[in-house]
């Protein structure tokens, strides 16, 4: 008898998801992560939780449909992780016609499962806070709703579902062969130990690095996909207002600019093909560039290459000819040989319903339980999305040590799950040592022994974005805590 059901290499937003789908199915599952989870691609998306309007502009309009639909269940599922937002497009008829986009955004609404969401919208920007930041020349813009996402923290939580329903979660440790007969046997070196283990059934989700496993670990032809980078910038602040601008840039693409982590403003995205180390990947400065120049075009404020701060970029594959946001899946259960599922690519936004289609293709060689993924909520998702300022106030009133700031930042990350995280502490002091001004012991031990963290970066910036504010001086400070941490 084989040790899993189900072992899985990757675990990026793609890899978790299918462990946490076929975990709750009744599978017995073991994820493989050679880094740390969402340690690549899965930390450079978009941030966003929406139906795309380009792909709505080239007529795929069930994709649409499908998207907002899982839009809706994101935001029941995790509303602490999954924020809606007013997306804002300033009109611009150098692009696209006004009346172009007004009867696109109908469309959209058309389309939405809204859940509660407002309706697009015309707006004078002239004489509205959203037209503060912007140029004069734009007097009009169009509003519509979707949401935007910590891409970062959604694949540890859901990666944490996983595991409290019986999957088995391994960082640092990386698959170096896999031979397939009636079952798969992996040879696995785990944080410089090796050691085997077997598997009925066995899922390649290694994002940027699926090809490369394919021919070097499975010994088996690659997929026919491109790597692709996908990149973005992190600036200062440059507006006020809690919207997403959507910018219509000169060569038909769509920009984004997005409030982050309070103080900053992301932008982007920018994608190009990539060859190379998915390990090894940097903006290269033409993309800089390009997206400083598409801000400098809308904002009063010039956004200068120096005025970056961050640069967002991962690697992943895209399906020839490319599918877009549904990225690719193929399932190979050749005869007498155990199954095999190669998935990659595809956005934030369909992970959870592409990890339940693929898990359903093993149905036929063990009985599971149904699909349960849209209906459950992730860890510390139990509450309504218009309820999340009540949970910050009720975080407040139960910490009262607590600021405002604080208090929002921790209910995003742990929503109904903070008492874990905070305990009955009466002070700050109660907490530990502090690392900056936010980052407590308390919140490092629990992210060590739950959430999987190592390392400081696992903390500073895929847990949490606290690296963009933490002094030098705290950040060696928390490395020489960590590794006393057992």
């Amino acid at each position: 008898m084989a040790d899993y059901d189900l072992a899985i290499i990757g675990g990026g937003l793609n890899g978790v998801s299918l462990a946490r789908d076929a975990a709750g199915r009744g599978l017995r599952v073991i994820l493989l992560e050679q880094g740390d989870l969402g340690g690549a691609a899965s930390s450079a998306t978009p941030h966003l939780i929406h139906g795309d309007l380009s792909v709505l502009e080239r007529r795929g309009f069930w994709r649409v449909r499908r998207a907002l639909v899982e839009r809706k269940i994101w935001l029941k599922s995790a509303p602490h992780l999954v924020r809606p937002m007013r997306f804002v497009i300033p009109a611009h008829s150098d692009e696209r016609p006004p009346w172009l986009v007004r009867t696109g955004l109908l469309l959209y609404d058309r389309l939405a499962a809204r859940g509660g969401l407002p309706a697009s919208a015309t707006i004078d920007i002239t004489h509205h806070p959203v037209g503060n930041a912007l140029k004069r020349p734009f007097g009009m813009a169009f509003e519509y709703s979707d949401c935007v996402v910590d891409d970062s923290r959604l694949a540890v939580l859901t990666a944490l579902d996983a595991a409290e329903r019986g999957a088995v979660i391994r960082t640092g440790a990386r698959c170096v062969r896999a031979d397939r007969t009636d079952i798969w046997r992996l040879a696995v070196v785990d944080r410089g130990h090796r050691h085997a283990i077997t598997s009925r059934a066995l899922a390649n989700a290694s994002g940027g690095w699926t090809a490369s496993v394919a021919e070097t670990v499975l010994r088996l032809p690659p997929p026919r996909a491109s790597a692709m980078q996908i990149s973005q910038i992190v600036v200062r602040k440059l507006f006020d207002s809690d919207n997403v601008y959507v910018f219509q840039n000169s060569d038909g693409r769509l920009i984004f600019a997005s409030p982050y982590e309070r103080d900053f403003t992301l932008i982007g995205t920018v994608t190009h093909p990539f060859k190379g180390d998915p390990a090894i990947v940097a903006m290269p400065g033409a993309g800089v560039t390009y997206l400083c120049e598409a801000a400098s075009r809308y904002f009063r404020e010039r956004v200068e290459p120096t005025d970056v701060v961050r640069t967002l970029s991962g690697v992943n594959l895209a399906q020839e000819p490319a599918r877009g946001r549904d990225g690719g899946m193929s399932f190979d259960a050749k005869r007498r040989k155990a199954p095999l599922i190669t998935m990659f690519g595809g956005d934030v936004t369909t992970v959870r319903l592409r990890a339940e289609r693929a898990v359903t293709r093993l149905t036929p060689f063990y009985p599971m339980s149904p699909r349960w993924t849209a209906g459950a909520p992730l860890p510390g998702g139990v509450f309504a999305w218009q309820r999340f300022e009540d949970e910050v106030d009720a975080a407040r009133d139960r910490w009262r040590f607590l600021t405002e700031a604080q208090a929002q930042r921790l209910v995003a990350a742990y929503g109904s799950r903070l008492p874990a995280v905070l305990g009955d502490a009466k002070s700050r002091d109660e907490l530990g040592q502090a690392f900056g001004p936010e980052l407590t012991e308390a919140e490092v031990r629990y992210l060590m022994t739950t959430e999987w963290a190592r390392f400081p970066d696992d903390i500073l910036w895929r847990r949490s974005k606290l690296g963009l504010t933490m002094p030098p001086a705290d950040r060696e400070r928390l490395a020489a805590f960590m590794t006393t941490v057992t």
